[in-house]
């Protein structure tokens, strides 16, 4: 409480702590949307190696980890030094290139790292030195993290909308964004609501419309927000969802399936934001 107090009094730290803060973890984001997913991988074929195989001993690659081994170029294996390691700065510095080898490196690298600079002080602008700018800056980082994974696998892993569940109902006990009530409430009307889109979907299509990450997903903004800004939430991002979808259709002329995360995660997170402001304009016109 007194660090807090202490940021209320020089905002210009307040602000500068966010920043870096931001673009540090920005780039441990970036680890976990390449790692997360091959990490998860990595288990489950040695899960159905050990239930195929029992009695065959289980073959275990290089330990693969978050921290391990150290981040290197995908395409000539340089391991990557601290210096070339600086959010935005280095990716910047290199031109967007590997030192050795020279073949570039993704710009979604500094687009992540910048992004989450950008997201972290709009939660610090809206809610100021407080505690809810701390749980505001771990939701916003953990719905990028599901963004980033969602967008490139298809996949909204439990380790991640699990835990996010669980603090949203947590933090609520304390009434610091909605009350115990509506965070329950949300929660479970978050889940079923989808789920029920797709069992209808199923029945009358024979397809699966969305996966159950996509439930969980809105099942935890449900329990950071209450039951209130669902409709704004999944109108939101079945908007924004269906633009998107019928762009890349007319781009790609297959009718190919498309991650439904990512949209709920923006509609989220505006909603977070900006939800209550939104309702009353569109409730008061």
């Amino acid at each position: 409480m007194q660090f807090l107090q202490l940021l209320q009094e020089n905002t210009a730290v307040f602000y500068l702590s966010v920043t870096f803060l931001g673009l540090c973890i920005g780039s441990f984001l970036n680890v976990v949307i390449y790692r997360l997913p091959r990490i998860m991988e990595n288990e489950w074929q040695q899960e159905c190696q050990a239930f195929l195989h029992p009695d065959q001993p289980i073959v275990t690659t290089e330990k693969f980890t978050l921290s391990t081994p150290a981040s290197s170029c995908p395409h000539c294996q340089h391991k990557i030094l601290w210096y070339e390691n600086i959010p935005l700065i280095s990716w910047l510095l290199l031109k967007g290139k590997c030192s050795d080898c020279k073949q570039p490196i993704s710009i979604r690298y500094p687009l992540v790292e910048l992004g989450t600079m950008l997201c972290s002080l709009v939660i610090a602008y809206h809610f100021g030195p407080s505690i809810e700018t701390v749980f505001g800056l771990i939701f916003t980082w953990i719905l990028i993290a599901l963004t980033g994974i969602d967008f490139d696998t298809q996949l909204l892993p439990d380790r991640l909308t699990y835990p996010l569940i669980g603090l949203g109902l947590a933090i609520n006990s304390y009434a610091i964004f909605t009350s115990a009530s509506q965070a329950i409430w949300g929660c479970l009307i978050g889940f079923l609501s989808l789920w029920i889109v797709y069992i209808i979907f199923k029945l009358v299509t024979g397809k699966e419309g969305m996966g159950y990450g996509d439930f969980k997903l809105l099942a935890a903004l449900g329990a950071w927000m209450g039951p209130l800004q669902l409709p704004l939430i999944i109108l939101l991002s079945s908007f924004v969802g269906a633009i998107i979808g019928i762009i890349l259709l007319k781009m790609t002329k297959e009718n190919r399936p498309f991650a439904f995360g990512p949209y709920l995660a923006i509609a989220g997170w505006i909603a977070f934001l900006w939800g209550d402001q939104i309702m009353a304009a569109y409730l008061g016109g």
